[in-house]
């Protein structure tokens, strides 16, 4: 896939002022939701056949609030004047905490880690693992600490690229990947979700949309200029109107565009031979059919993480 792993990975961390570590840390950041399916496939995919350990630490963890404790913050923040309240700022998570999980599992091979517990199915299985009865959904679990000796750590979440003043969880990170619809996919994906899974009426959704706008604009945007490999999805299908789209584009009615920030040394010509009915819309972007992405997935990142065990190894 590319000239050369080593050299790929070489150009890579010299860009990003990172070195290959023995516990190196991937992060995929993106909305909430977004292609959930096609990218654990891909990773699992990757991880068996390299026979990667991969101790995973999942964003909605390090939320600071559950399901009642954020809609009373939201109503606070309201009484306050503050009509933007969200899930996307820092009043209602712990960056120090993402930061600090990435540091601690780059530092010593191990972290913390903890689940937001989004339904009764989750609440079944979170029960069970930790031996509990009384979980429910909306509420976090108990602290735990990740698998020992794994290879890496995977986060996915909402911030795993995220800045904020001196706060900034990306200096301890050695690969990052943006995964990101174009804004009206979102919300569509975000109206069918709510109102199918947790059962919350358009209007509210929409009010949801509305205030958690200002920091979607300047806590999730700016991260998609950090990560390393950016995959954008764009629908190929009308989404003028997202509010009243009766449902989601599937992978199928979309195209997905993959920006390479550090194209030096990848093999296109490789990726084009290998994926059909992709082409090059830039000198550091490539385009796929979306129901190819977890095939995209698995040929451009395998060699990548193939790479950062080969630094680890060493």
């Amino acid at each position: 896939m590319l000239e050369s792993s080593q050299d790929h990975n070489s150009q890579f961390h010299s860009e990003r002022g990172t070195m290959s570590r023995k516990h190196p840390v991937v992060v995929v950041t993106g909305s909430s939701g977004t292609y959930t399916a096609p990218v654990k496939q891909a990773f699992e995919n990757i991880f068996r056949r390299e026979g990667i350990v991969a101790a995973e630490v999942l964003g909605d963890g390090l939320h600071k609030f559950g399901r009642v404790e954020f809609r009373r913050a939201i109503t606070d923040a309201a009484k306050e004047g503050n009509h933007s309240f969200s899930h996307f700022g820092p009043e209602a998570n712990h960056f120090e905490k993402i930061e600090e999980t990435f540091k601690t599992y780059g530092e010593t091979g191990t972290c913390k880690r903890r689940y937001y517990v989004h339904s009764e199915e989750d609440a079944c299985l979170c029960n069970k693992h930790f031996n509990l009865t009384d979980l429910k959904p909306g509420e976090f679990s108990p602290w735990e600490d990740t698998e020992p000796n794994s290879d890496l750590l995977l986060y996915r979440g909402l911030h795993g690229m995220v800045k904020d003043g001196a706060v900034d969880p990306g200096r301890h990170v050695d690969f990052s990947i943006g995964l990101v619809p174009v804004v009206n996919l979102e919300w569509i994906q975000k109206i069918h979700r709510d109102k199918q899974e947790r059962g919350y009426p358009a209007e509210e959704t929409v009010d949801s949309i509305l205030r958690r706008l200002p920091d979607y604009v300047k806590y999730i945007t700016p991260q998609f200029s950090r990560t390393d490999i950016n995959f954008h999805r764009i629908a190929m299908v009308d989404t003028s109107d997202p509010f009243i789209a009766r449902d989601i584009p599937t992978l199928d009615e979309s195209m997905m565009v993959i920006r390479f920030r550090y194209p030096k040394g990848v093999d296109f010509q490789h990726m084009l031979k290998m994926i059909p009915n992709s082409f090059m819309s830039r000198a550091n972007t490539l385009v796929t059919p979306g129901g190819s992405m977890s095939l995209a997935m698995e040929i451009i990142l395998a060699p990548i993480l193939r790479s950062l065990m080969e630094g680890r190894n060493k």
